[in-house]
């Protein structure tokens, strides 16, 4: 129905892709739904507030990227969230109008219908006066509107009957869709997804140096931050039990800054687990192997420094499970990752709707560390289970890359539009074919 002549797509959202504004998942989304929709051809455009000292305007292909309030942002470098109140002020009283002029109008001209996509509460009255300046410039019956959660943060500052009577609320799982029903809403579903690059082999040299300096037969990965819905207390737990069974079990993990750190540390001194902080940076998989054979088999290795893109899939494939046992994710990214690199993920039971338990990953329902002790004990004792939830974890995962994603947006699109009253060009007449 939607092709690269009758579509164009806009996406607003605070975060995208420079270092400077990303704070969590919201960037990685916006970058690369963006590059997907580009990259399939589609006109599109992506609004956030970029890095002051970058370009205004960048252009690649079909992706336009705008860094909105760059002159705010100079004067709040530590990055996106700073001085966050006024850089929503600012967007709200100047985008509209900007990408009216210089987007969606010359489009609409084009005789194309545009698709704005705005993400989180930052963005909700955003959408409310876009909405508003599009009826009073009798653009809005060429525009699709929808605003996305991909959390519940800033929800109580949400005029929520508003925003859905303005555009169609969406969100990246059915948990997520069950979460916001209390505030009145039945968003649409969209999953969110990985790149298809995340199906890359990975590096067998590498995963192998990584396994084999483990010297254990359970090696857990854990990543994400230090916040108690990650259930890294549970992690430890689990750790804890199994060494005292007999089991080396080892944790390999990287945290964050934040306070609840201090608190994990406290629990492995409270189990008596020996834990190395590694503060030297990582580069490849050797710094992470030598980082194992040093720490003269200490039951946690604490990687304090950054993780290359590159070598956190060879740590996915090298461990026996990678733990993203998360207690409330929406989506939740790094099972499906550690899946899409050949890893077992073991994830919680709440947004993780890509997982199928003991089919392509294991499922944690409690926050009990004996329940992810089990699950790894029985990776340990059986190696067909391990190699089974592997290929099919791998296989799995290639139904949410973003092409996939896409697809699937674009056709929610269809009742989108009819739903918003919004005019479709009619599909390209196919010539008749001469009898």
């Amino acid at each position: 129905m939607f092709t690269p002549d009758t579509l164009e797509l806009v996406m607003v959202s605070l975060e995208g892709p420079d270092p400077y504004s990303q704070a969590g998942g919201l960037g990685v989304r916006a970058r690369e739904l963006c590059r997907t929709t580009a990259a399939l051809g589609f006109s599109t455009t992506l609004a956030f507030l970029g890095d002051p000292a970058l370009p205004h305007r960048e252009t690649d292909g079909e992706l336009r990227l705008v860094r909105w309030g760059q002159d705010i942002s100079r004067r709040h470098p530590a990055g996106v969230y700073q001085g966050e109140a006024e850089k929503i002020a600012n967007l709200e009283i100047t985008l509209p109008a900007h990408l009216i002029d210089e987007v969606i109008g010359p489009a609409v001209a084009r005789g194309r219908i545009v698709a704005v996509l705005s993400e989180e509460w930052q963005t909700a009255r955003f959408t409310e006066l876009l909405s508003n300046a599009l009826h009073s410039r009798g653009l809005r019956d060429r525009c699709a509107l929808l605003w996305n959660a991909n959390n519940q943060y800033g929800f109580e500052r949400i005029n929520w009957g508003l925003l859905e009577y303005v555009a169609t609320i969406t969100t990246v799982s059915r948990y997520m869709k069950h979460l916001m029903r209390p505030w009145g809403v039945n968003p649409l579903v969209i999953y969110n997804g990985i790149p298809e690059s995340a199906l890359a082999p990975v590096d067998a040299r590498a995963a192998g140096v990584i396994a084999t300096a483990a010297r254990t037969p359970c090696l857990a990965f854990k990543i994400g931050r230090f916040t108690p819905d990650k259930r890294w207390l549970q992690a430890v737990d689990a750790v804890a039990e199994l060494r005292a069974e007999g089991i080396a079990a080892r944790l390999l993990m990287r945290g964050g800054i934040e306070p609840h750190g201090a608190e994990v540390l406290a629990r492995c001194r409270r189990h008596g687990l020996g834990v190395m902080d590694l503060d030297t940076p990582v580069s490849d998989a050797g710094d992470v192997a030598t980082a194992l054979r040093d720490s003269d088999g200490d039951a946690v290795i604490n990687l304090r420094s950054f993780l290359p893109d590159a070598v956190v899939p060879q740590i996915y494939a090298a461990a026996t499970a990678v733990l993203a046992n998360s207690g409330h994710e929406p989506f939740g990214l790094v099972g499906l990752e550690a899946m899409a690199a050949g890893g077992v993920a073991v994830v919680g039971a709440t947004g993780e709707e890509y997982a199928r338990p003991y089919a392509n990953a294991l499922v944690v329902e409690t926050d009990d560390g004996a329940e992810v002790a089990s699950a790894l004990r029985g990776l340990v004792e059986r190696p067909d289970l391990t190699r089974h939830l592997r290929e099919t974890g791998r296989r799995d995962a290639a139904e949410f890359t973003w092409p996939r994603i896409v697809d699937g947006l674009l056709e929610r699109l269809r009742y989108v539009c009819e739903h918003q009253g919004v005019r479709v060009p009619p599909p390209p007449s196919r010539p008749k074919r001469v009898a």
